[in-house]
């Protein structure tokens, strides 16, 4: 018995150690993870609540940034530089004599651009000039024949009163003897004499009247061709003038400073009137051609500050000023204006060009060429009562 009991104790104890020991190890286990735990939760919900808190300020920072600034920035990216580019084109025809710039090339204003071969303007001044010499040798050959048609004049005139005094000595002598042939005291002859004188003086008379009339009528027409000749004078002196100015036009000059650009003329080329030869690019006077939506021009005003980026430029901010907006969308300046009245209607949204000065020194606008590609955020902090003003205005008219 002694021994069975110490074979039992001996055989159980190991047993009853077993379970013992694994219940020691579980219970320990979760006690280990139970210190952890805490800990972490302790440091946990701070930061949560922290991140929360900052989320809040943040959002609450982004709302009243967007409602006191951002809604009214205004931005796109459809935007180019430009510049108030001419067109040289000639207004003669000829050939092309010389080209002395090249492409790309500096102007100042008053630079020769190119010369056309000014022979056959030269020779038209020498037209007109023959012309005006010839007209004045005539007028003064009107003159002098005006001259002699009004000493004609004088000279008939002179003829006519002969006439009228042989006429009317003549009347008298036939009323003195037409009483003498009455009484037998002259003969009936001597008195048909005197008849047929006087008629002949009158009508010698009225032949002097119509010299007259004749030679006053060559004073007007000598005096009408003097006036033609004048005129003929002032008309070779237009001609003249019109050559001197075409002759003038041979030599094209720059109009303003700037860069020669799509330069097409050579010399020896020959051109028309109207034939594009190169374009002048205003370098140092550009601006900016932002077209905005539509929707985004409510509080656009000129005088408004603006924000310009250059794809070219990166990380560089050019700052602008709104100078003008274009009366008008861009659809209905173009070149076949949309009829919405016609077939069937879509709408879309329209883009209103805006012109926007920047502020450039000579680095930038060595860089800065019309047709960039731009980013331009316009500030319309300024007008942000416009539309209530407007919504009132529009109360008041109901």
């Amino acid at each position: 018995m002694a021994a069975g009991s110490d074979r039992d104790d001996a055989t159980t104890t190991p047993a009853d150690d077993a379970p013992i020991a694994a219940a020691d190890t579980v219970t320990n286990g979760e006690g280990w993870d139970g210190e952890d735990e805490a800990p972490r939760r302790a440091w946990l919900k701070p930061v949560l609540l922290g991140t929360l808190g900052a989320a809040v300020l943040f959002g609450g920072y982004e709302y009243y940034h967007y409602r006191t600034t951002g809604r009214y920035m205004q931005s796109t990216n459809d935007a180019y530089v430009s510049a108030d580019e001419v067109t040289i084109a000639s207004k003669l025809a000829g050939y092309v004599k010389a080209v002395p710039i090249v492409e790309n090339a500096p102007v100042n204003a008053g630079t020769l651009l190119a010369e056309i071969d000014p022979t056959d303007y030269r020779n038209r001044i020498d037209q007109a000039q023959a012309q005006i010499e010839l007209a004045r040798a005539q007028a003064v050959a009107n003159r002098a024949n005006a001259g002699e048609a009004e000493a004609g004049v004088a000279q008939a005139e002179a003829a006519v009163a002969t006439a009228q005094r042989e006429l009317t000595y003549l009347e008298r002598e036939v009323a003195r003897y037409r009483p003498l042939v009455a009484t037998g005291a002259e003969t009936r002859a001597t008195l048909d004499q005197l008849v047929s004188n006087r008629d002949k003086a009158a009508a010698d008379l009225n032949a002097r009247r119509a010299a007259v009339a004749a030679a006053r009528q060559r004073v007007g027409s000598a005096l009408a061709q003097g006036g033609a000749s004048d005129a003929q004078i002032r008309a070779g002196e237009v001609q003249r003038r019109s050559a001197t100015d075409d002759l003038d036009r041979t030599r094209l000059t720059s109009p303003l400073a700037g860069r020669v650009g799509s330069l097409t003329v050579r010399t020896g080329q020959f051109v028309q009137p109207g034939t594009r030869l190169m374009t002048i690019v205003p370098t140092g006077d550009l601006f900016v051609e932002a077209n905005f939506k539509e929707t985004q021009i409510g509080l656009v005003r000129p005088g408004q500050p603006a924000t310009v980026k250059v794809d070219a430029l990166p990380d560089v901010e050019f700052h602008g000023v709104v100078e003008s907006i274009t009366p008008g969308t861009g659809a209905n300046f173009s070149l076949v204006p949309p009829q919405n009245a016609t077939g069937n209607f879509t709408k879309i949204v329209q883009r209103v060009p805006i012109r926007i000065r920047i502020k450039a020194g000579p680095q930038s606008r060595a860089v800065l060429v019309p047709g960039l590609s731009l980013e331009v955020t316009v500030d319309t902090r300024d007008a942000k009562g416009a539309i209530e003003a407007i919504r009132k205005e529009q109360d008041n008219h109901r």
